[in-house]
């Protein structure tokens, strides 16, 4: 199974939660917070509260092994189209 790099699923989350601070009783969220909400939801989930404590739990799982020399170097990067880059999972 392929699994995000934490770093990148790190910053999704942060700038996520930074946009939702800056304006959390907005009607219509702006384009950028609805990609973020599609991006994040792309394991499956359909509710963002759901992806988002998915997101948390793989962090702190991910953050309490270590990661084997190299293979940060073989993950594949991320696409245009705002697929979390992964690596071998």
């Amino acid at each position: 199974m392929l699994m995000p790099q934490p770093a990148f699923l790190r910053r999704l989350l942060d700038e996520y939660e930074l946009l939702r601070v800056e304006d959390p009783s907005a009607a219509a969220p702006g384009q950028r917070l609805r990609d973020l909400e599609y991006t994040l939801c792309v394991d499956g989930t359909r509710k963002i509260e759901d992806a988002l404590d998915m997101a948390r739990a793989y962090l702190t799982a991910s953050a309490s092994q270590t990661q084997p020399a190299g293979e940060a170097s073989r993950a594949v990067t991320a696409t245009a189209a705002g697929r979390w880059p992964v690596g071998p999972g």
